[in-house]
Parts: C-alpha cells; sequence; structure tokens
C-alpha cells in the first residue's frame, strides 16, 4: 500500500525513529499510525536491551517539591550532549513531579517507564539512578539548591521550635545558604556524633605518626602529645563537619553557631532536620 510522506513524518515526529524505519513500520502495519508506533517501540526496546551495558557517567540532579513533601532523584545518561538535551531536563522535571505527586518514594516501573520512551528516542542509555523523598512537616522551613552544572542538589530542612518562623525570611535565607554551603564544601559528616570512631581512630594514628617524625614535637611529655593529637582531631573534624564548619557567608562564626544566632534574632530555637545531598555519580 502507498504511505504518504506526511505519515512517515508524524511517526518521526512522535517516535524519534529514522525516516526509512518509520516508513517500514508503516508498510508493515499497513498504514496503522499507533501499531507502527508500537513496533518501532517494541525494537527500539530491544535495542535498549544491546546499549544496556554502556556506562552512564553523565545526567543530572532534580528536585520537585510542595509545602508538605520533597522529591529529590538523579537521572544518568551516557553523554553530556544528552543531558543538556532539552527533552531530557523535561523528563528529569517530570519523573520528579510524578513522584512527588503519587507519593512515589524509590524509582518504580511507572517512573522507569517515562525515562524508558525517552532513550528509545534518543537512542542512549538512560537510567533513574536513585530517587528519595522527605516529608515537611509544619515546623520545618524547606530550601533547596541544583548547582547551575546539575551535578549537584542539595535539601535542608531547619526545624523551628515556634512553627510560625518557618516562613520567616531570615530563617528561609538561612535554610538556602546551608543548601549553598553543602554544594560548594560537600561536608563528609552533618555533626561530630555522626563520625565512625573507626575513622577517628585512623585519623588519630596518622597524627600520631606524623608527630614522631616531627624533631621538634616527638621527644615532649605524652600529656602534651596527647593535647597536640586531640587539637589536631577536632580541627580535623570541624573541616569535615558540616555544623562544625566555618559557615559560607560569615566564616568567623561555625554554621552552628550562625544558626543559633538566626534563632535567637527571630525568636526561636532552630535544628537542622535533614540534610540530603546528591552529587552525580557518587
Amino acid at each position: 500500500m502507498e504511505i504518504k510522506a506526511s505519515d512517515v513524518k508524524a511517526l518521526r515526529d512522535i517516535t524519534g525513529a529514522g525516516m526509512m524505519e518509520c516508513k517500514k513500520a508503516l508498510v508493515e502495519c499497513n498504514g496503522d499510525m499507533a501499531a507502527a508506533e508500537k513496533l518501532l517501540k517494541e525494537k527500539g526496546l530491544a535495542a535498549l536491551e544491546k546499549r544496556a551495558d554502556r556506562a552512564t557517567s553523565e545526567g543530572k540532579i532534580f528536585i520537585a517539591a510542595n509545602d508538605k513533601r520533597a522529591v529529590i532523584c538523579e537521572l544518568t545518561c551516557e553523554t553530556d550532549f544528552v543531558s543538556k538535551n532539552t527533552d531530557f531536563i523535561e523528563i528529569g522535571n517530570n519523573i520528579s513531579k510524578t513522584a512527588l505527586d503519587k507519593g512515589y518514594n524509590e524509582p518504580n516501573d511507572v517512573l522507569n517507564g517515562m525515562l524508558t520512551d525517552l532513550a528509545t528516542k534518543i537512542r542512549e542509555n538512560m537510567t533513574l539512578r536513585r530517587l528519595e523523598a522527605v516529608e515537611i512537616e509544619n515546623d520545618m522551613c524547606f530550601a533547596q539548591y541544583v548547582h547551575s552544572d546539575g551535578k549537584t542538589g542539595v535539601i535542608t530542612l531547619i526545624k523551628t521550635e515556634n512553627a510560625e518562623a518557618r516562613d520567616n525570611a531570615e530563617v528561609k535565607e538561612f535554610a538556602k545558604d546551608c543548601c549553598l554551603h553543602i554544594a560548594a564544601f560537600l561536608p563528609t559528616f552533618i555533626r561530630k556524633e555522626d563520625v565512625d570512631e573507626k575513622y577517628i581512630e585512623e585519623q588519630k594514628e596518622i597524627f600520631v605518626a606524623r608527630l614522631e617524625q616531627d624533631e621538634k614535637s616527638k621527644n615532649k611529655p605524652e600529656n602534651v602529645k596527647a593535647g597536640i593529637i586531640n587539637g589536631q582531631i577536632n580541627k580535623h573534624l570541624a573541616s569535615i563537619c558540616f555544623l562544625e564548619q566555618p559557615f559560607v557567608k560569615d566564616d568567623k562564626v561555625s554554621v552552628a553557631t550562625k544558626m543559633e544566632q538566626v534563632g535567637k534574632s527571630v525568636g526561636t530555637k532552630l535544628s537542622l532536620a535533614k540534610v540530603i545531598t546528591y552529587q552525580l555519580g557518587v
């Protein structure tokens, strides 16, 4: 049967397949557009299986949120070119928004299916690598940040003793600044209490070894050397723990001290409720 060029073009616009592939599909399906689209998708899925082992080291982080809930997810692809593609960015936003609206807390068949349709069209391996959601309670101030390259995303929740303070402009600014701080410095831990004791012991061994190699320090009394080691440990923890780090907009004080200052300024006590940090590929 005769296949119209307009039908071939319409099928190409829908599926992203080549003109010849679209024409062959329409011929095989006797001009039935829906059947031809289905056939091309089936063929595309078969091609996806062949591409499944190809590395997906590029991609972007996406965040969607409302007053009650926030979702963060990581979509990966093979090339930087595709990660900047408007269709890829649109599907990332749609996936995070769908997860938000539907109450999804992790990747599932519905969300993966949304990505598969695009992967079939673009012909590049893509994955919804991870996704998680967080509930925003009435006494929490929420902030989010995705870096301009899309490769780092941060969610921060600041708990307020007075629920009305969650909408205070100064508290909102501080929560946003916390996101910027984390994206800039990528602290290994949030609090000192989060640091594993084994890690601290390993660092002590490193500092002790360095001290013993220092001609000026190795012959000092044991109590003095212990004090030096403890000081080095505290300094190290302050460099890798978010709440102990110098605040990004005022390096004269730590993040914890700045949070206390903001709380006093607005007349309530603030505490860090939740931090989620996504880095592409990490």
